[in-house]
């Protein structure tokens, strides 16, 4: 009879154990799921309120611009509007005789209906400064250059623009960085320091897209320090946007 009942107690000891055991990997399984589904909140609630920003400025844009025919998709590859919107205020308040642009598209429009009193959009691609120039034409910008200058071997070690395509650039008021693409070397764009910022005016405007990206980044560090009269603010748009103006 003794020996019964301590089996019977060893049994329930051990039926306390496997469900004590049991209950502790299930409230780690739910745990997890409550941590993914606060994750997954999260983030959807970011991207809600990312697309909304997004509408408000392309509604900005649409209605300050007066677009009279219709305009090619932004973001993606192409920039966002939080960007664009950006870059339009910059050009109406200040005003610069000179802007010049790495990497041609929806921007080159949005810098000529902005009233840029000279623009030069350089592209490495024939066929992006082509749709380009068709979009100008298709919305009555004229005097707009659109130049092609292939990439090619730079002393830094990246591919960067034919630097024979911009000896003739100097005075530039406002120099918009969105190029060359960064999808085959992340350093791709930093090049401009080098080759642009002796073509730059006391009191030019640089702004950079995609400074969400650490080469982005460290090249606006790298302006702002070659210009001591210059300050940098990084703004939180859908892909970081950076601008060093005068102080």
């Amino acid at each position: 009879m003794h020996n019964l009942q301590t089996l019977l107690i060893v049994i329930c000891l051990l039926a306390i154990i496997y469900c004590a055991r049991l209950l502790r990997a299930l409230h780690t399984k739910v745990s997890k799921a409550t941590s993914l589904n606060t994750t997954s909140f999260k983030e959807l609630k970011s991207i809600e309120q990312n697309s909304y920003r997004q509408s408000e400025a392309f509604q900005q844009l649409i209605a300050t611009l007066k677009f009279t025919s219709p305009i090619p998709p932004t973001r993606g590859w192409a920039a966002s509007p939080d960007l664009l919107l950006t870059i339009s205020h910059q050009i109406r308040t200040r005003k610069p005789r000179l802007v010049v642009e790495l990497g041609s598209g929806v921007s080159t429009l949005i810098v000529a209906k902005s009233g840029a009193k000279k623009l030069i959009s350089i592209d490495n691609s024939e066929e992006f400064a082509a749709k380009t120039r068709s979009l100008l034409k298709e919305h009555g910008v004229r005097g707009v250059q659109v130049r092609v200058a292939a990439l090619k071997s730079h002393p830094s070690g990246v591919d960067w623009y034919d630097t024979s395509k911009l000896k003739d650039i100097k005075g530039i008021d406002l120099l918009i960085i969105d190029g060359p693409p960064a999808t085959i070397n992340p350093d791709a764009r930093k090049p401009a320091l080098t080759e642009l910022i002796k073509k730059l005016s006391p009191q030019a405007v640089i702004i950079m897209d995609d400074v969400h990206r650490k080469s982005e980044r460290e090249l606006a560090q790298a302006f702002a320090e070659a210009l001591p009269n210059h300050i940098l603010t990084i703004y939180p748009h859908e892909k970081g946007t950076a601008i060093i103006s005068p102080k």
